[in-house]
């Protein structure tokens, strides 16, 4: 008993342990570009669509997450609303332009693209269009899968092939990494979960980073510590102009 749960964890920490010492280049890019925009008070948007929303909204008013956080989220690509459905609308070419009209991406903003695969037309035009109006774009992708594939979008390139920044998320072709039983089949998906510890390292290296320079950030407390409500209201009143969804 436990043998499964004990091999999904060592292939979690396997891939996070690679992706740490195997991409510093792209992790220092990356915060680097969020210092930056965070010291030019500008926003961090993170996109998904599928599961990969959920690294848009691990992001966003997040307990020890910036509050210049800003979640790119259109319902019709969110699993809750129609699971078939969003799989069919994350192929359609134009909505990506819409979404992102409603979400005030300005030059010199950062926005991260999440995408397992990187070939669907809905987060290779998300990175287009961000790049188009300014802001630095950071794909979070699995290399192996995206490399496996062909292109969804006319363009015939894939997510990598469009942003400025490139994160490995290190899933298996597939995401799903942990055959089970003598059928051949697989389970324990990883981009998650890595997907979560990269953003959330880029993050907080960016806010460590400015803590250096002597510039303050505004991070969210959990609302359910002790005292901590005041705090997270009065974050909550500067933001909530400028950010969706507060």
């Amino acid at each position: 008993m436990g043998e499964i749960r004990r091999r999904y964890r060592d292939r979690i920490v396997d891939i996070l342990d690679r992706a740490v010492a195997s991409q510093t280049d792209a992790f220092d890019a990356a915060r680097d570009a969020v210092a930056t925009a965070l010291a030019a008070d500008r926003l961090v948007h993170v996109a998904g669509s599928g599961h990969s929303h959920l690294i848009a909204e691990e992001a966003f008013y997040r307990a020890g997450g910036i509050a210049a956080a800003q979640a790119i989220l259109d319902p019709d690509l969110m699993l809750h609303v129609s699971a078939s459905r969003s799989t069919q609308f994350e192929r359609e070419t134009g909505r990506a332009e819409r979404v992102l009209a409603d979400h005030g991406v300005m030059r010199g903003d950062v926005v991260f693209v999440a995408s397992n695969s990187g070939r669907n037309a809905y987060p290779i035009e998300m990175a287009l269009a961000a790049k188009a109006r300014g802001a630095t774009t950071v794909a979070l992708t699995s290399l192996q899968h995206t490399m496996s594939v062909t292109s969804r979008h006319p363009s015939g390139k894939r997510l990598f092939e469009v942003s400025d920044i490139v994160l490995d998320n290190g899933a298996g072709y597939g995401d799903a990494s942990l055959p089970v039983g003598s059928h051949g089949l697989c389970m324990g998906p990883t981009s998650t979960i890595v997907g979560v510890f990269i953003i959330n390292a880029v993050l907080a290296e960016a806010v460590d980073r400015l803590a250096d320079q002597g510039v303050a950030v505004d991070v969210y407390q959990s609302a359910n510590v002790q005292g901590a409500e005041a705090a997270a209201d009065d974050m909550i009143r500067r933001w909530k102009p400028r950010i969706k969804g507060l």
